[in-house]
């Protein structure tokens, strides 16, 4: 946590900048100035859920200037931070600071930094940089973050393109590509061995995450922009055909993978933990076959944590506008209907209702497997666990009234 506050304090200070000098925030690029080069630094993933595809800047050099300029600043203290990041107005902005307290506040983290230098002319650089003041100008500083198709990499990846004047042609697919096809599986590439974040996104994220993606869209981790970058090429005009970058090196060293956490063993992930409490579902239900009982305790607990998990799935489908939030077929079973259960379950005037729930969750529950067998949406397996653990308890409860309605 000391290296992101350092981070943050830094470009908080670079920030403070604009305000001395309205006109501009960087110096131009003097027309004569064949020292001029700019640079896409790619860190290492870090050990943080928000940090484990890397990060992305680009670092100017011409004169005496010498900054690196990134997208990925957010502010916690922002108000209302954690209802407005839930909904999904995600705003992060710019920020831009001397390259030698970049690159310090990376080191001491661990984290590898490597630089790859562009293949720009004089003009391109110039171009590049008066397209980075202008987005350090106030009215423009800050941008509606989206964790696919507009972040860290995405930008500057544009910046380049704009300042060339020519789409970057890859020559080339990620090494890992055959398990990063879609949005959903690049993530759970990058989270393995973080199983219950991945968990988290499998049920907050939609059927939008699942469609097939090319080269290009897997640049939005920017250890794929710095893996493709490295054999891309100018598309078109003068200088078609040449390579984008000219030169790698590494700026601050650590491990290539950055220091992520160890993987999560498997008996603590969420198939282990939801597994066990299929067990426990499906032992409890054979106990109350036998007494031809209902456990109202248990189907409390259970339906009030599906019930308060189809909130947050149903304000995510509903009112977020969090790429790929919707649609999202867990609501089919996962949503706030399933509190009826602790509202009704212990008041016997109520039992009609009760069942009525039931029997629609077997329904829900059985279209909901076979949307999951047909693969319209990947879902993580302790879901399909979950669900399970819902539809047997479910049926107990209409094996029960129909034998009592006898």
């Amino acid at each position: 946590m000391k290296g992101i506050r350092l981070i943050i304090l830094l470009f908080a200070l670079a920030a403070i900048l604009p305000a001395k000098a309205q006109q501009r925030f960087l110096p131009p690029v003097a027309a004569d100035d064949s020292t001029a080069t700019a640079a896409l630094l790619t860190c290492a993933p870090g050990a943080d859920i928000y940090s484990l595809e890397g990060h992305s800047g680009l670092r100017l050099r011409y004169g005496t200037t010498d900054v690196v300029a990134n997208w990925g600043m957010f502010d916690f203290n922002a108000p209302h931070f954690v209802y407005r990041f839930v909904k999904g107005e995600t705003d992060y902005s710019i920020g831009v600071c001397p390259t030698e307290y970049f690159l310090l506040s990376y080191a001491h983290q661990q984290r590898r930094v490597t630089q790859q230098t562009l293949n720009l002319t004089p003009g391109q650089v110039a171009a590049l940089v008066e397209a980075v003041d202008r987005n350090l100008q106030p009215e423009n500083r800050i941008y509606r973050y989206n964790y696919v198709r507009d972040n860290c990499a995405t930008r500057p990846l544009k910046l380049i393109e704009n300042a060339i004047g020519a789409e970057i042609v890859l020559t080339q697919s990620p090494a890992q590509a055959e398990k990063m096809s879609t949005f959903r599986n690049e993530m759970r590439y990058f989270h393995k061995n973080y199983l219950w974040y991945q968990f988290g996104i499998d049920i907050c994220l939609g059927s939008g995450l699942d469609q097939e993606i090319d080269s290009r869209e897997m640049m939005f981790a920017p250890v794929i922009l710095e893996e493709l970058a490295a054999t891309a090429r100018i598309g078109s005009g003068p200088r078609s055909g040449a390579p984008l970058v000219t030169a790698t090196e590494i700026l601050a060293d650590g491990p290539a993978d950055g220091p992520i956490l160890g993987p999560t063993p498997w008996y603590q992930g969420p198939v282990a933990a939801i597994g066990l409490l299929l067990l426990i579902t499906i032992l409890l239900t054979i106990a109350d076959r036998r007494k031809n009982r209902v456990s109202r305790w248990f189907d409390f607990l259970l339906f009030g944590i599906f019930g308060i998990m189809g909130c947050v799935v149903a304000f995510l489908v509903f009112i977020s506008v969090h790429e790929a939030s919707s649609p999202n077929w867990l609501l089919t079973w996962m949503n706030p209907l399933c509190l009826i259960v602790p509202l009704t379950v212990y008041i016997r005037k109520a039992r009609k209702i009760t069942g009525w729930f039931h029997l629609y969750n077997i329904t829900a529950t059985t279209i909901f497997f076979i949307i999951a067998a047909t693969g319209v949406q990947s879902i993580n397996p302790a879901l399909l666990l979950l669900a399970g653990c819902g539809l047997i308890r479910s049926i107990n409860f209409t094996l029960n009234a129909t034998s009592k309605d006898r």
